[in-house]
């Protein structure tokens, strides 16, 4: 890699450690503060001011990636968005550059956007305070084998996330879902026997999980693809500026009553559920195929 590009993404990569560390203090204390004062009404005007934190980090790592990255994000589809609505996400997965590119096109335009946690990831020294703070919801799963050793836990591990997520009746929130589980490569592409050409096999069990956890509050499902034309980059080389140019489309959908139900113990539901996300996946796996050969518009975001 020539010298210049790499000196282009050693500084990007400073500059992304500093903001993080600037933006890093305030949160810690806000979440110490959120800590001590139980008051609901405290609680929330601080949530309000850490989400404006996340947001002013992720602004300022985006004019990053474009006076330094300078990669161009050719996007079709749909464009528009409410800062006061309840979204799920969805997309392919490829590289931790995926991240970047949500970010990208959807922060100030959907509120933040936050991820489903391991519940034991909260006890992650400072970075778990950080989680809690901005209120990433913690999950509780039980393995099939724990649940066949004690049925009495089956259900108990959704009504925990449920009660987690009960907060966010009062307030928009965007949830990210990547259905695949892991990021694609041919070998787990081949591993999987796949029946898309370009993505891996989607679990539909972590998506029904999250939007019952949700218990209906989120109302529209963003899909997401994302297609890097000249190859699956890895971080360094998005920041290096060796990205030239990365196709996405957006689609939105309700989110009906037709998606809610008990995956573990209703088998109709359960097919229905897994049938309909099956055909989201073949759509966008056609829409991946699509955009890979399309002539790029130069839409810069």
């Amino acid at each position: 890699m020539p010298v210049l590009l790499v000196l282009k993404g050693l500084v990007s990569f400073f500059l992304i450690i500093m903001n993080t560390l600037i933006c890093f203090v305030p949160v810690m204390v806000l979440a110490l503060f959120k800590c001590i004062l139980p008051f609901a009404s405290i609680r929330a005007v601080l949530n309000v001011v850490l989400d404006n934190i996340a947001t002013f980090w992720i602004g300022i790592n985006n004019i990053n990636q474009r006076y330094l990255g300078r990669s161009v994000i050719d996007v079709s589809g749909a464009r528009d968005f409410e800062l006061n609505d309840w979204y799920m996400i969805t997309a392919n997965h490829q590289s931790w550059v995926d991240i970047l590119i949500l970010q990208r096109l959807f922060n100030r335009r959907i509120p933040f956007i936050k991820f489903f946690l391991k519940r034991e990831l909260i006890w992650v020294p400072f970075i778990g305070l950080a989680w809690w703070a901005l209120e990433f919801p913690f999950m509780k799963r039980y393995s099939s084998a724990l649940l066949k050793k004690k049925p009495e836990l089956k259900g108990k591990d959704i009504d925990v996330t449920k009660k987690a997520c009960d907060k966010f009746q009062y307030f928009p929130v965007s949830i990210m879902n990547f259905l695949e589980g892991t990021r694609f490569t041919i070998e787990k592409h081949d591993q999987q026997s796949s029946q898309y050409k370009h993505l891996l096999m989607p679990k539909a069990g972590g998506l029904s999980f999250a939007l019952n956890a949700m218990d209906g509050k989120l109302h529209q499902l963003i899909d997401v693809t994302i297609v890097y034309p000249e190859g699956i980059p890895s971080f360094f080389d998005y920041l290096c500026g060796k990205v030239p140019n990365v196709k996405v489309h957006i689609r939105v959908m309700p989110i009906d009553d037709s998606l809610l139900g008990n995956y573990q113990g209703d088998a109709e539901y359960r097919a229905y559920f897994q049938q309909w996300v099956n055909n989201l996946w073949q759509e966008k796996d056609q829409q991946f195929a699509c955009l890979l050969h399309a002539e790029t518009k130069n839409i810069e975001q």
